[in-house]
């Protein structure tokens, strides 16, 4: 009964939100994902070379989408370079069987068999101009094809990026889309992952956002977060919390802690800020980020925050 409630109020509350289109979204002020190649060194802010998306498509929308990167590419108007432009990455679109609910793929370092579901389309992207600074489109697929999965809210499909050679950072970003050539949202869609890789502003008056959702069955949480490079702080505020500063990494290094969760934050957002220090002015920093409740499951985080942004002392209102 429990597990139902909690689908019920998730696809409501979803329901509510026609955007999330945008990985990442607006509200998450997060100005790029990034993956780095193989042979990168972790100091430089990526743990182990993956970046793992999952895309919801409502039940309801029943016309082909479409996946699209943003500079897929390396080099050019963005990335992050070391020394000569060398690296290659992967982008693959799986559907079906396993694509999310096989947990390999849903860990601190994916291993085994992470690439479960159907292999639906991949295409690797090197130094070459062609989609410098511009859009690559996957596509289209039929809504069916994805992993029927309620508790997320509809059709799951998951897009793997993968550093499989080289040493350069890929800065790029991504939109779930109606059009082949065009940023059109589907209706009631959402994206979240497992394990956050993104680059942070250089502007320290900038602050970015990740939205975990908090289930009805969670009691207690552990965050974990990689290379930070000691930037300021990261503070998570939600319904009953105002500000609670996390235990925060430095250079080359995850930290974590463990946080408990109140009655009030049950199915609700929680919105971790990542602050940076405005005397230290630290640039290019890429950082990685995840949660895990008190069973050691790790929990998603929504571009578009489930339930809306939350604040602080929110009351709920009885009708």
């Amino acid at each position: 009964m429990v597990k139902l409630l909690s689908i019920t109020i998730i696809l409501s509350m979803m329901a509510q939100f026609s955007w999330g289109q945008a990985v990442p979204s607006g509200d998450e002020n997060i100005p790029f994902l990034i993956n780095f190649g193989k042979n990168a060194k972790s100091s430089w802010g990526d743990d182990d070379n993956l970046m793992i998306m999952y895309f919801v498509v409502p039940k309801k929308h029943t016309k082909p989408f479409y996946i699209r990167v943003f500079d897929p590419n390396v080099g050019g108007k963005h990335d992050e370079i070391k020394g000569d432009e060398n690296t290659t990455t992967k982008f693959t679109v799986y559907g079906g069987k396993g694509c999310v609910s096989n947990e390999a793929s849903r860990k601190e370092n994916p291993e085994g068999d992470y690439k479960q579901g159907t292999l639906l389309k991949s295409k690797s992207f090197g130094t070459e101009s062609t989609y410098d600074d511009k859009w690559y489109t996957f596509g289209p697929f039929d809504p069916t094809t994805g992993e029927d999965m309620p508790e997320y809210g509809g059709y799951v499909f998951k897009i793997v990026a993968q550093g499989v050679s080289g040493d350069d950072g890929n800065l790029f970003r991504y939109y779930l889309s109606v059009e082949r050539n065009a940023n059109t949202n589907v209706e009631g869609g959402n994206a979240f992952t497992f394990e956050y890789s993104f680059r942070l502003h250089d502007d320290v008056n900038q602050t970015s956002h990740i939205y975990p959702f908090i289930e009805n069955s969670v009691t207690s949480v552990k965050q974990a977060n990689f290379d930070w490079d000691s930037d300021g702080k990261i503070r998570l505020v939600s319904k009953t919390k105002k500000g609670l500063v996390l235990t925060s990494s430095g250079d080359n290094h995850w930290s974590r802690s463990t946080y408990d969760i109140d009655e009030a934050e049950k199915n609700s957002s929680q919105d971790i800020q990542f602050i940076k220090d405005k005397n230290k002015k630290i640039t290019n920093n890429n950082v990685v980020f995840n949660l895990t409740n008190q069973y050691g499951k790790y929990m998603p985080f929504y571009s578009a925050p489930i339930g809306g942004i939350p604040k602080y002392g929110y009351k709920i209102g009885v009708k």
